[in-house]
């Protein structure tokens, strides 16, 4: 194998790893099955305030982490189409940018609905 074709199989498993545990984390926490912890999810003051800020938090941000995770699958496929390399930096990196952006989306959308809750 050439070092650009592992350079490409590091990239494409390392991206579709993310897009799996986003998507697990995304949905685990939006139906109540991912507890409030201090390793995985969205972790303010007003997410791990109480469970139930906690769990308003991650059903308001489930789709855009689930967006976020469809966004590194497509990077991962991506790592497969034939293209030069400068062409597939853009792509992850572009990806990367906008998983980032969705990520950031999610959890200010979280902790939104988090206060709404603990101001209840």
């Amino acid at each position: 194998m050439t070092e650009e074709l592992v350079g490409r199989a590091v990239i494409g498993v390392v991206m579709l790893g993310v897009a799996a545990l986003l998507w697990w984390m995304a949905r685990a926490a939006a139906e109540g099955r991912l507890e409030r912890n201090a390793f995985v999810g969205i972790r303010t003051p007003s997410t791990m305030a109480n469970d139930g800020a906690w769990l308003a938090a991650h059903q308001r941000a489930e789709r855009p982490t689930k967006a976020a995770a469809l966004i590194s699958a497509i990077v991962a496929a991506a790592c497969l189409v034939p293209m030069p390399e400068a062409a597939l930096v853009a792509v992850v990196l572009g990806g990367a940018a906008v998983i980032l952006g969705l990520v950031i989306r999610a959890a200010v959308v979280g902790g939104r609905a988090a206060r709404a809750t603990t101001a209840d």
